[in-house]
């Protein structure tokens, strides 16, 4: 078997992971831009490191801003930054004879120590040896970087690798396949201590380039960082290998326990669950679900060891911080088909889980720690479903997702090649609980209005609905579109998820890998078609708190201003029993949560308006009105239900299709040019309309997008059974 000692692999020989090295490419950039390039390169395959995890750095000379003369300078990869998507502005650059002698003043320091004060001082000392007044934070892995001799160095989290770290004998087998290549330190918290730790391992053995981190990853270093990425590549390719040779097969983690049911099977028992699921575990915190069923994942939850295994807990740090201390593995036998033992499973799991964080935290809390966070469990794990995690974003729950995912595979790794050894529960909380990963949380801004709600928004693809959508997501809220007009609410969702970004993480299954919006079709007036659509919202964020209903029809009277029959039951039927309907097939949904949310009707200002010409329109929202009354008080006390009453919003509208606009021009004897475009002829029917208003102002769907807004968050949480106007003051319509 080829080793990185004497035979490293061609580009063509990876199976692993991906080499992906253009020499070309490279040669063209400035010393930061083939940093950037090399990480980019080495984020982007997850079996080389997760999501936000793992450093690089270069050394290069760069002209003092002050001096002018030559400078030796660190750039590393700043807190908080993810390798697949970094640019240059995500790198911290700090003065390399800085960080020594900041390292010298630290080794002379009396009380200095592994996770002493002296030690965690040093985080802000760093920031004095800023180079070129860069605002990036350096990583709290700089002095893994900077005290190595490598001009460029990579530390990686593998899952290959750390399975190795996480063996029982993880130094015997490191030095099995990579000789004296590679170093050993044991698992020690990230900071200056493990960095000079690994500077007295490589001055101690000056042939060696790499570092195996006990129950944490690789770092390995070279001169040219063309070498160096070569030899991470090498590195995981071999460790991967090695496994790959002493794969289980059908033993894997024991053999299978539970027979595994189909996908179909398992994704229609993941929707029926996820929304009971998500209201138990949001009693403190609401979190937004990803369902992950990638075969890894389904053998691990099947197996024979998976609850032995879930109970030990995760590895390597960047893991836990997202996974808890352990998931809550669920022990039920999907064969027997038996839903409610398996919620009586789950129930009795959770009270459990919190007894247990509970008695984590208050073994291994200290004097100064801070208060015990949510004891609920991010990952659930249960045999014919697969993973549900959780997280306060999309975005989040993706990435718990994936951690596990890795979890899972180094749990695979270390027991095919050894035994599987999970981070001492101290050194864990010392992680978790760490002041310095406190002062980050404290640092991160306020959570915005509705973040962790997940929206429904019926006639998402136009008018006051995209409007809604557009108001809402920056919000932070996760965004249902849906409308009978598929292609309109995939747009609405396209450009939510362009303007806001996809966010980070990918997992594997489904609508789990989506960003902050998706799309839906549904007819309001076809309850299996609303339910379809529920479901799929279901699967991608694991519930539904609120629901907008835009979604509505006018139907103008024929040339003899009657308004025939059928198209009276349509009226009545988008616009009354659609909306009764949506509200309807949701309960369940709320029901099943338990947790408070809201409905909003968009109705219409016409209801309390007597006039010609538009009967079976106002008549509909007049019941549309007292429906939201009715429905207010059927979905009490958890689900407020309010209206929007809107008048003429022309502007972005399907109602106001160039004919209509025409006609009530004409109807108003208002002159226009017939050739002249659509918006041109919305704009002066619109204005007409401002013009009969105390405000005198166009009404717009973003007008009504507001008043939503409002009533959706937290300033209206007393507020049930009402109906805002949104009209620009017409007088008409003012209630008597």
């Amino acid at each position: 078997m080829p080793t990185t000692l004497d035979t490293p692999f061609a580009p063509a020989d990876y199976r692993h992971v991906t080499y992906a090295w253009d020499v070309a490419t490279a040669a063209a950039m400035d010393p930061l831009d083939r940093l950037v390039y090399r990480s980019n390169l080495l984020g982007s395959d997850q079996r080389i490191t997760n999501t936000g995890g793992g450093n690089t750095s270069s050394k290069a000379t760069q002209p003092d801003p002050v001096t002018g003369q030559d400078a030796d300078v660190l750039f590393v990869k700043g807190s908080g930054g993810d390798l697949r998507t970094s640019k240059r502005a995500n790198f911290a650059s700090l003065y390399l004879d800085g960080l020594h002698r900041l390292r010298d003043q630290y080794l002379a320091e009396p009380d200095r120590g592994l996770k002493s004060a002296a030690e965690d001082n040093m985080v802000a000392k760093a920031k004095h040896v800023t180079f070129n007044l860069n605002p990036r934070a350096s990583s709290i892995d700089t002095p893994l970087h900077a005290y190595l001799p490598g001009r460029h160095v990579d530390h990686m989290h593998p899952n290959a690798i750390i399975a190795i770290a996480a063996s029982r004998n993880a130094q015997a087998i490191a030095a099995k396949l990579f000789g004296d290549r590679m170093g050993y330190v044991p698992w020690m918290r990230p900071g200056v201590e493990l960095g000079y730790a690994m500077q007295q391992a490589q001055e101690a053995n000056p042939q060696i380039d790499s570092i195996l981190m006990g129950g944490h990853g690789l770092i390995n270093w070279a001169d040219d960082d063309k070498a160096c990425y070569e030899l991470t590549l090498s590195l995981i390719e071999t460790a991967a290998r090695y496994i790959e040779d002493h794969d289980q097969a059908d033993q894997t983690f024991g053999g299978q326990k539970y027979a595994q049911l189909s996908l179909d099977a398992s994704r229609e028992l993941a929707i029926d669950l996820m929304p009971w699921l998500r209201g138990r575990v949001s009693q403190q915190n609401r979190f937004i679900g990803t369902w992950e069923a990638r075969p890894e994942v389904m053998r691990f939850v099947h197996s024979v060891d998976a609850a032995r295994l879930a109970e030990l807990g995760t590895s390597c740090p960047d893991h836990f911080l997202r996974t808890k201390i352990k998931p809550l593995y669920v022990d039920w036998d999907p064969a027997t088909g038996d839903i409610d033992a398996l919620k009586a499973k789950i129930d009795a799991g959770l009270e459990q889980y919190r007894v247990d964080y509970a008695d984590y935290y208050n073994a291994c809390k200290h004097p100064d720690s801070p208060a015990m966070r949510d004891p609920n469990p991010t990952v659930v794990l249960i045999p014919g479903i697969g993973m549900l995690a959780w997280g306060k974003s999309k975005s989040e729950s993706r990435v718990t997702a994936e951690f596990y995912c890795c979890a899972v595979e180094v749990m695979r790794g270390a027991e095919a090649i050894d035994e599987y050894v999970a981070l001492p529960r101290q050194e864990a909380f010392d992680i978790e609980y760490w002041a310095l990963e406190e002062a980050k949380l404290q640092r991160m801004p306020p959570e915005k209005e509705l973040a962790r709600r997940v929206v429904a928004v019926i006639g998402g693809g136009s008018g006051i609905g995209k409007a809604t959508c557009d108001r809402l997501a920056p919000d932070d809220a996760s965004i249902v579109a849906i409308d009978l007009n598929e292609a309109a609410a995939q747009a609405t969702a396209d450009d939510l998820t362009a303007n806001l970004g996809q966010g980070i993480g990918v997992a594997g299954t489904e609508l789990s890998g989506c960003g902050p919006a998706i799309a839906a079709s549904a007819n309001a007036t076809d309850r299996a078609s609303l339910r379809a659509a529920y479901r799929q919202a279901v699967l991608a964020y694991g519930g539904i708190d609120h629901l907008v209903i835009t979604a509505g029809v006018f139907v103008p009277p024929d040339k003899t201003g009657h308004i025939p029959d059928d198209k009276w039951a349509l009226t009545f039927g988008v616009n009354v029993a659609g909306v009764y309907f949506a509200a309807d097939e949701l309960k369940a949904i709320f029901n099943a949560q338990g947790l408070d949310g809201s409905v909003v009707i968009t109705t219409s200002v016409n209801a309390v308006v007597s006039k010609k010409g538009s009967v079976a329109y106002d008549t509909s929202k007049a019941a549309a009105n007292h429906l939201v009354r009715e429905l207010a008080i059927e979905l009490s006390p958890n689900v407020r239900v309010n209206g929007v009453a809107p008048a003429t919003v022309v502007k972005g509208s399907t109602m106001f299709p160039r004919d209509r606009v025409i006609a009530s021009l004409t109807k108003y004897d208002i002159a226009f040019d017939e050739a002249a475009d659509d918006d041109t002829l919305r704009n002066q029917l619109a204005e007409f309309y401002a013009q009969r208003t105390l405000t005198k102002q166009p009404i717009t769907p973003e007008d009504q997008a507001e008043a939503i807004a409002f009533l959706l968050g937290s300033k209206a949480s007393k507020t049930t059974g009402q109906v805002l106007h949104v009209d620009g003051g017409l007088a008409d319509a003012q209630l008597r």
